[in-house]
């Protein structure tokens, strides 16, 4: 006895989705491990007496561990493009920030860079979130091929987002960013972020004809929605780059991860729920479960990123607590933080009782 149409097709839309979640780890992983093995190459060539590349030097062209890491760069990158084609948008974006994670644990495996308790509090945190946007994240998507796609795109709410996302990119690149862009951090994260949504969404459906074209289903080559896609992949990463290098040649770098990953994570869910409905047969659990695991997330990247060169750990944590047994234990932890003209009192007028006498 055959099996049902509608339990084949079900099967099949996990068997995707898995395939999608295993491509979208798997680029983390690479992507995340690039960094490590590239900066090993830059201090291998700082220690041989070679130029810096922050000086203008060009020796790491030379160094085969640098092209190993930009070949694990390209092998991520190359996954998490065909991680789109198969899972929703509103899963792999997400799991993006399980790169962040792998960096800092490599880092202060290989590099010897220090984890403190907030470091390792966010790891935690970011696998957290990522497990629960996995539980509760949509197992398959409305849109199959090409011709349904060409549909969705022209729906009035799409096309509303895509001109929004044009206005205000015209705008910030005009006026706004000259004028200030380099005040205040959001400008030009609002801009890459924006062209950033439209590029996943472009991702989207090139791989969705690339999937269709590889399968025998369908050749997409001749489809001109195909050649649009690509072109428009092209330029929107052009235009992102662009002004994410400019917001990380103004600000630092542990403001401009969690800010960029925040504004760029919600407007590529708000693109695929307006373009792909993928959140449509959700049900309120699994929507409050995705938006829970995006919030710890959040939390996570800017513990990792924004805390990471603080002095933290269990025993400074202990010095700090108060001590049952001397209830001086934690204006003793004050004194020794703030100056004492800033305390505003003479630290030796200081009662049994640690308050200041009158």
């Amino acid at each position: 006895m055959s099996m049902p149409s509608t339990e084949v097709s079900q099967s099949y839309a996990t068997r995707e989705f898995y395939i999608g979640l295993a491509l979208a780890v798997s680029s983390s992983i690479f992507i995340g491990s690039s960094f490590i093995i590239k900066k090993k190459a830059l201090i291998k060539l700082g220690k041989s007496g070679h130029i810096r590349a922050s000086a203008g030097g060009f020796g790491y062209l030379r160094e085969w561990l640098w092209w190993a890491g930009i070949l694990t760069m390209g092998v991520g990158e190359v996954a998490n493009f065909v991680a789109y084609a198969f899972a929703p948008a509103s899963l792999v974006t997400p799991l993006g920030a399980l790169s962040v994670l792998v960096t800092t644990v490599l880092a202060a495996k290989f590099l010897n860079e220090r984890l403190n308790l907030l470091g390792k509090l966010g790891c935690f945190l970011c696998i957290l979130g990522s497990t629960m946007i996995i539980i509760h994240s949509p197992r398959s998507e409305e849109v199959e091929d090409l011709s349904v796609l060409l549909e969705k795109i022209q729906e009035p709410a799409f096309v509303v987002y895509v001109s929004i996302v044009v206005m205000v990119s015209l705008i910030i690149a005009c006026y706004v960013g000259p004028r200030y862009g380099h005040r205040h951090v959001a400008v030009y994260i609002t801009l890459c972020s924006a062209v950033g949504s439209l590029t996943v969404m472009a991702c989207k459906g090139l791989g969705l004809a690339i999937k269709e074209t590889l399968s025998g289903y369908r050749n997409e080559t001749g489809n001109w929605l195909t050649w649009l896609f690509l072109v428009a992949v092209i330029v929107c990463i052009m235009i992102q780059m662009d002004y994410l290098n400019k917001a990380l040649d103004i600000f630092n770098t542990g403001i401009v991860t969690p800010v960029y990953y925040v504004m760029f994570t919600t407007l590529v869910i708000i693109a695929s729920a307006l373009l792909f409905k993928e959140w449509q047969n959700l049900g309120s659990d699994d929507i409050i479960g995705n938006l829970c695991g995006f919030l710890v997330i959040i939390v996570a990247i800017v513990l990792l990123n924004t805390f990471k060169d603080m002095d933290v750990d269990v025993s400074s944590l202990g010095e700090s607590w108060p001590n049952k047994r001397d209830p001086r234990g934690s204006f003793k932890a004050m004194i020794r933080i703030w100056p004492e003209k800033e305390a505003g009192f003479d630290s030796k007028a200081v009662s049994t009782y640690g308050t200041p006498t009158a």
